[in-house]
């Protein structure tokens, strides 16, 4: 039995992709919080990142100790802040014009728990670089864009509309749409999860 402990759209659209029969079962880790207190002890966006990600997977993993369960957690940064996922239109917007012209760091961590212990756990990290934004642009943006905008913590997807917004992206694809994928199969394959167990 596979889980996936997120409620991220574009990481379950991933595991779907790659052929793989799992559920989905939200942590309800609170993570605001995890942020504020790792936050106060100065801990680094990897840090913050796995830490999350492997609360979702113990938490979710103790409830079915049989199970295989995928945590998960990005984290971006940019000239020493942390961004969050935007709640609002209008926040996106703030965060967007902070991140225009700028270079920032995405972390991504993955951590596969079973019965209240982490297995094995992936981090990365890409670079992405954000061309300017004039008011017009990010205008346009955002409308086509519409609420999409909020479920992603850096106010963008790179799989859709977000593309136009770099003019440079260093790293893996999927550790930008939040999750290290190929890794991740390559751990689930060596524990009898893949194509050929799928339905």
């Amino acid at each position: 039995m596979l889980i996936l402990a997120s409620a991220s759209v574009s990481r379950r659209q991933m595991l779907h992709n790659a052929g793989l029969d799992f559920s989905v079962e939200t942590s309800g880790v609170d993570e605001d919080e995890v942020k504020l207190s790792l936050s106060a002890e100065k801990a680094t966006p990897h840090d913050i990142a796995e830490t999350l990600a492997e609360l979702k997977a113990q938490r979710v993993s103790r409830r079915h100790p049989q199970a295989l369960v995928i945590g998960a957690d990005s984290t971006l940064a940019c000239n020493g802040r942390l961004f969050d996922k935007p709640p609002t239109i209008e926040a996106a917007r703030s965060q967007l014009q902070a991140l225009a012209g700028e270079t920032h760091e995405l972390h991504s961590s993955v951590v596969v728990a079973r019965g209240g212990v982490r297995l094995w756990h992936c981090n990365d990290r890409a670079r992405l670089t954000m061309r300017p934004l004039p008011d017009a642009f990010l205008d346009a943006y955002l409308v086509r864009a519409g609420d999409a905008v909020m479920s992603s913590v850096g106010a963008y997807q790179l799989e859709g509309l977000g593309a136009h917004l770099f003019t440079k992206v260093e790293g893996d694809y999927f550790t930008i749409l939040g999750l290290p994928l190929l890794p991740l199969l390559s751990f689930l394959a060596g524990h009898g999860i893949g194509l050929e167990t799928g339905p």
